[in-house]
């Protein structure tokens, strides 16, 4: 399967070691807010309160917490839709989150949980679970949910466990390899920091796209650098890769030089002298299927052979999405 773009061819973060764990407290009830970031300072927590959920989104802008205690019940924004929007934002989607309630009912843990909740606590609680909730979420965040600083993006780890429970449940799966075609010639005729600026733009247009195919969900992970991986149900792949080719590429105008932009090339210098030119970026994407055709156990095995179709890819003009359709057999 291929996806041609219409375009022609051309002629420093705080390391989190050095900083204590900043919480998040979001709860309209000043004496339990005040309760927890009490008990949570005394155990060398850095400590942050909003008093609903529209605020929490202003300050998680701004603050970027390593873990969110959130109540279920609050005005404007309550806890199950702030959890709801820290999921859908890629920035976001890996910040571990504590729902608290006040009712203990079996449904309202449900409903956090089925909203992205880690953990949830059951109001009234006391000092000794409070902590060891929150320690033992954080200590799992940083073993199973490492995260790319530039996107949010879980990383390798997470894509793998993502994959072997997709095997584990015997579900056919797509798995998508995707990068940036000429990315280096972002970074030497603008530097590194724009480089960024188009790895997040990516980000974005593939969440987007995830978004909008809706359920089941799809999975997106960062692998690093300018390259991602989507792990999604097979007839899904089609229509999210168009969607984020699409995306991304009207996003990406937008980076370039005005110059360079409308003559749709940037020219560089080489080592010696010599100026070339180089296209404007689009997307290299290969997709491997783990179905009745061919059935991948290992996660590494599915991974292998998207980035093998990504090198297929490359070798095509334009944006372009290769589809692995051998059979076991190699036929």
């Amino acid at each position: 399967m291929g996806s041609r773009s219409a375009r022609p061819p051309a002629p420093e973060v705080e390391p989190a070691g050095d900083r204590p764990d900043v919480i998040l407290v979001v709860d309209d009830d000043e004496d339990i807010a005040r309760f927890v970031e009490f008990n949570l300072r005394l155990h060398g927590f850095e400590v942050l309160h909003a008093g609903d959920g529209q605020e929490a989104l202003d300050m998680i802008e701004q603050h970027r917490p390593d873990l969110a205690v959130v109540d279920l019940m609050m005005p404007r924004i309550d806890g199950l839709e702030l959890t709801r929007r820290l999921r859908a934002n890629p920035i976001t989607s890996a910040l571990p989150v504590i729902m608290l309630t006040a009712k203990g009912m079996t449904v309202d843990k449900v409903h956090g949980l089925s909203a992205g909740a880690d953990d949830y606590l059951v109001k009234p609680f006391d000092t000794a679970e409070l902590v060891a909730r929150v320690s033992s979420t954080l200590r799992r965040n940083k073993e199973f949910r490492e995260v790319s600083p530039l996107t949010g993006l879980p990383g390798n780890s997470r894509i793998r466990r993502e994959i072997s429970d997709r095997v584990r449940s015997g579900v056919d799966y797509a798995v998508g390899y995707i990068d940036i075609d000429r990315f280096k010639s972002v970074n030497d005729r603008y530097g590194f920091v724009r480089g960024d600026e188009f790895i997040s733009a990516l980000a974005r247009s593939l969440h987007r796209a995830v978004v909008a195919i809706g359920l089941p969900p799809a999975f997106l992970g960062h692998v690093g650098g300018d390259d991602f991986v989507i792990v999604c149900a097979p007839e899904q792949i089609r229509p999210l890769t168009s969607r984020s080719v699409v995306d991304f590429e009207k996003s990406a105008d937008t980076l370039y030089d005005p110059t360079d932009r409308e003559r749709g090339f940037v020219e560089l210098k080489d080592r010696r002298g010599n100026i070339r030119r180089a296209a404007l970026v689009t997307l290299s994407i290969g997709v491997s299927l783990s179905d009745a055709r061919k059935r991948f156990t290992d996660p590494l095995d599915a991974i292998a052979v998207a980035s093998e179709m990504k090198t297929v890819a490359k070798s095509q003009p334009g944006s372009y999405v290769a589809v692995d359709r051998r059979r076991a057999d190699g036929v």
